[in-house]
């Protein structure tokens, strides 16, 4: 197997350069203000798109090299889509999810193993718990381990194999980064981004990950939510957001921020991480240097309002209330630099 951090080779000479591995030049983006005070501050990156693709607002690196984690999945649907794999609804939603280890991912992870002829022994992520605290603390309850079916990952995971098999590849050793599946991938993180991987490493359920930039990971993301269409990029786009806890849970942010934008296709990932897209090509990423979630959620809201998203419709991402003897003292606050009038 090829070492899991090597340096991508060029595919394409129209695509732009990989972006440069370097410590990226995250500035505050977040300030934790209690009694009048900032006691503490995330830094990070943000990066907001025009309908035309242009860059209208830039804070931080958002050239750098970076590892999207889960917000790269609908990319990594919409290559398997590209390679045969019949799935659409609230299954290919799952295919594209970090879900929440409820009840309806583990049966619908199960139902694309079963359509494909397959058993969950055969999948090879990470077996873990529950990602949902609810749920989690009731799996426990009941005596239950970590599973793979369980895993937040299960879903692509099930979905990758069911693509190799359609396509006649091996199983066994499907997250192998030189494997043909994972390099119909590579292919289309590249074609999607516009730019040369810079790294691929191991994401923490098993699967390649790809370094690309954060400006790459929006324009991504817009070319799905703008393609025509039955095209592939569609058809995630449209399992997405039609099916939103699917992709992720009845209690994430992420699905609740899809349901409050009409319109608007949102992925999450780890280590604090948020892409979201309109139709007519609008794009936010978002990347928290320290991986707060906390940061996460304000922060894209305020970019979706740089994006020109009425205001009215964020109102409950913004920042959490701090709190000092069981009331309010303080808030976590985005930096003047996101506000709408800068």
């Amino acid at each position: 197997m090829p070492d899991p951090a090597t340096r991508a080779e060029p595919r394409t000479s129209s695509l732009l350069d990989a972006p440069a591995l370097r410590e990226p030049g995250h500035v505050p983006v977040v300030h934790l203000v209690r009694g009048g005070v900032i006691e503490g501050v995330h830094h990070g990156s943000v990066v907001v798109l025009d309908a035309d693709g242009e860059v209208r607002v830039r804070l931080g690196d958002p050239e750098a090299a970076f590892y999207p984690r889960s917000a790269l999945k609908p990319v990594q649907a919409v290559a398997m889509l590209r390679a045969g794999l019949p799935l659409d609804g609230d299954l290919l939603s799952l295919a594209a999810a970090s879900h929440s280890g409820e009840e309806r991912h583990l049966d619908g992870t199960r139902r694309i193993l079963d359509r494909a002829g397959l058993t969950e022994a055969e999948l090879r992520n990470t077996p873990d718990m529950p990602f949902d605290p609810v749920v989690r603390d009731l799996w426990v309850r009941d005596g239950r381990g970590p599973s793979r079916l369980a895993q937040n990952c299960s879903g692509k995971h099930a979905a990758m194999l069911w693509t190799a098999k359609l396509n006649g590849w091996s199983l066994d050793d499907y997250l192998d980064p030189a494997h043909p599946l994972q390099q119909a991938v590579a292919e289309a993180v590249e074609d999607l981004t516009g730019q040369r991987i810079a790294q691929v490493t191991v994401d923490g359920c098993g699967a390649p990950l790809f370094a690309v930039s954060l400006h790459g990971l929006a324009r991504a993301l817009a070319r799905i939510t703008t393609a025509a269409p039955g095209t592939p990029e569609a058809r995630v786009a449209d399992a997405m957001r039609e099916h939103a806890e699917m992709a992720s849970g009845v209690r994430r942010d992420v699905a609740a921020l899809m349901r409050a934008v009409p319109g608007l296709l949102a992925k999450d990932g780890f280590e604090g991480v948020q892409v979201a897209a309109l139709p007519d090509g609008r794009a936010v990423a978002v990347k928290i240097a320290d991986g707060a979630d906390r940061a996460r959620v304000p922060v894209a809201a305020a970019a979706l309002v740089r994006a020109g998203i009425d205001p009215a419709l964020l109102t409950g991402f913004a920042g959490a209330a701090l709190l000092g003897g069981g009331r309010p003292v303080g808030a976590v606050r985005t930096v003047p630099a996101l506000d709408p009038a800068s």
